[in-house]
């Protein structure tokens, strides 16, 4: 067995400076997640004719096909169809393939945590001359983040490790850049394990400071 350590932490400097084109990747992709999750997980609450049928075949797709497959239509296929994307790049292409794909999940985990708070107190808040999206913004939606951050914080975390799969297009990230690390100099199992490390201290980090903002936003319901 012929396993060079010390490559492993020679590499992982220049594995970090690629690591700002995933974190990137990965908010972005977030943000976009979230808005239109939000958006479907609103329609499907509400059951708002039509809408909520597309809502459902919209969630049925992302979440019935591989992430990949979603990427590879955006990027190759998109341009076929509608010559306009061939100026849109691998960076942005992964973006929207991330962010599609995350917002079908984020939309049954918001829509989870509207339904777990009590109708009442939004009917409450209404009786009281308050409009839906008031009591949405100063009722609701507190409590129902407070109870979708623990799956919405999985989601993250797996989006982070998703990211990876945008070196299948031609983005230099993480993994790409281990990946070209490895066939140089023909140190698969360190290169590999490098890449694998920064993902792991990537997660443990987020998962400790969402913790920490768990512990935090359940202090006033704590007795």
């Amino acid at each position: 067995m012929n396993i060079d350590i010390g490559y492993v932490f020679e590499i992982i400097p220049e594995l970090l400076t690629y690591l700002p084109i995933t974190l990137y990747m990965t908010f972005a992709a977030m943000a976009i997640a979230t808005v239109i999750g939000a958006v479907i997980a609103i329609i499907l609450v509400n059951k708002t004719p039509i809408f909520m049928q597309l809502a459902k075949v919209y969630i049925s797709f992302f979440r019935g096909t591989p992430i990949l497959v979603q990427l590879l239509m955006i990027y190759f296929g998109l341009p076929q169809i509608f010559p306009i994307f061939n100026d849109v790049g691998a960076i942005v292409s992964a973006i929207v393939a991330f962010g599609l794909n995350t917002s079908a999940y984020l939309a049954e985990i918001f829509r989870a945590g509207l339904t777990s708070v009590d109708k009442g107190q939004e009917e409450a808040a209404i009786s009281v001359g308050m409009t839906y999206f008031q009591s949405l913004r100063s009722i609701v939606l507190p409590q129902a983040i407070r109870n979708a951050l623990p799956a919405t914080g999985n989601m993250f975390i797996g989006l982070i490790k998703n990211s990876s799969l945008a070196f299948t297009i031609g983005v230099t990230e993480l993994l790409a850049q281990g990946k070209m690390l490895a066939s140089a100099n023909m140190k698969f199992f360190e290169a590999y394990l490098a890449v694998g490390l920064i993902y792991w201290v990537l997660t443990l980090l987020y998962s400790q400071l969402q913790s920490w903002y768990e512990h935090r936003i359940s202090k006033p319901y704590q007795v």
